[in-house]
């Protein structure tokens, strides 16, 4: 495994000076980071499209990634967002969301200076268990609740992509266990956590005015950090 993550470093850096110093972005969410044509794999199941009677995102310009990476000039590496997905390999009604599931598409985001990961929600509204605080020697068991895969999700993340800014987004109005894993996990592999506040949602999902308070948090948050 070491010497697969070092290739693949390798192949990064020499992507990054392809690039002519232009930071590139990668996301790796739920349905709050889809739009048709945006997302990786395109087998990805999406929300967000041009015509969505749910809610008045309409184009891929409002969404809260796009924004962000307009704005900073930078570039969008790999969007590997997938509507309904949970961290753990557990989702609704009890069913196995492992194909689906954070930690089957956390190797397949490209080779980002900037990594922002957005989930978390699914996990909260399908009610799956939060587990135990662990982190080394997951079971497979263990990975279908919640603090185990979340904890698996980011330590695996900071050895893949060694050299990149990663944050991690959490979606206001998900529970007390919910918050406080993603506060105790996240501080325990310093991944810089950016908790979303008051976000402007029709049918449970940011509206345009949700994408822009999305996008000014983070920028604050960011800037706040530098």
């Amino acid at each position: 495994m070491k010497r697969i993550l070092l290739l693949l470093t390798l192949l990064c850096a020499v992507m990054s000076m392809n690039a002519q110093g232009r930071k590139r972005v990668s996301i790796l969410g739920d349905s709050y980071s889809t739009y048709e044509n945006f997302v990786q794999p395109d087998s990805n199941r999406l929300w967000y499209i041009s015509k969505n009677p749910r809610n008045d995102v309409t184009s891929v310009n409002q969404t809260w990634w796009h924004l962000f990476v307009k704005e900073h000039g930078y570039l969008l590496d790999r969007n590997n967002s997938f509507s309904g997905a949970t961290i753990c390999r557990r989702g609704y009604d009890g069913a196995d969301y492992t194909p689906r599931c954070y930690l089957t598409r956390m190797d397949n985001l490209g080779c980002p200076d900037i990594l922002f990961i957005f989930g978390g929600t699914n996990d909260a509204w399908a009610g799956v268990k939060m587990g135990d605080y662990k982190y080394s020697g997951w079971t497979n068991e263990e990975l279908y609740t919640f603090r185990p895969a979340l904890a698996k999700l980011l330590w695996y993340c900071t050895l893949r992509y060694p050299n990149t800014e990663i944050y991690v987004l959490l979606n206001d109005k998900l529970g007390e266990a919910v918050n406080e894993s993603f506060r105790t996990i996240c501080a325990h592999y310093q991944v810089p956590l950016i908790e979303l506040r008051d976000i402007d949602k029709q049918k449970d999902h940011p509206s345009v005015k949700g994408m822009r308070q999305i996008c000014d948090q983070i920028n604050a948050f960011i800037a706040g950090e530098r």
